[in-house]
């Protein structure tokens, strides 16, 4: 069994999928990064917003006090929807897709094409055949005639 586990884990589709994942986290690192540093201060700047995070409405409120965050109405008991939390998130997954498609872009584009495979000769004409068989005949007869004295 540990034999089959080893030749299982070592098998270069496992090896390749764990580079994959590892790669995967780090460029979801990044991207998140570009988001919540570049990509959500200039929304916020041009929204007027400071964060998306403190945009949020209370459904209920058993104490009734005004709250200055999610967190702090939550700890209170209020029920809250999180609408900013919820635009943060569409944000980061926009920011996520167009990163993998130009990475993607990319890649495909230092791919090498690779060369079309040569097409098969064409196959050949009744006129190609035709003259095949008259210089066959004609090789026949001049080996004919070279055997024979004149």
């Amino acid at each position: 069994m540990l034999k089959e586990f080893r030749e299982f884990a070592v098998k270069g589709n496992m090896i390749d999928m764990a580079v994959g994942i590892i790669i995967g986290a780090a460029f979801g690192a990044v991207v998140q990064s570009l988001v919540e540093n570049l990509f959500m201060p200039l929304i916020s700047a041009v929204i007027g917003a400071p964060d998306f995070g403190s945009m949020f409405w209370v459904l209920r409120n058993p104490k009734g006090e005004v709250y200055a965050s999610v967190k702090a109405a939550r700890d209170a008991g209020a029920v809250v929807l999180a609408v900013g939390f919820v635009l943060n998130t569409i944000i980061t997954f926009l920011g996520v897709a167009l990163a993998t498609f130009f990475l993607v872009k990319a890649i495909n584009q230092l791919r090498r094409q690779a060369p079309p495979a040569p097409a098969a000769p064409p196959a050949p004409s009744d006129e190609e055949k035709l003259l095949a068989e008259i210089r066959d005949l004609l090789k026949r007869v001049s080996a004919l005639s070279a055997d024979r004295p004149c």
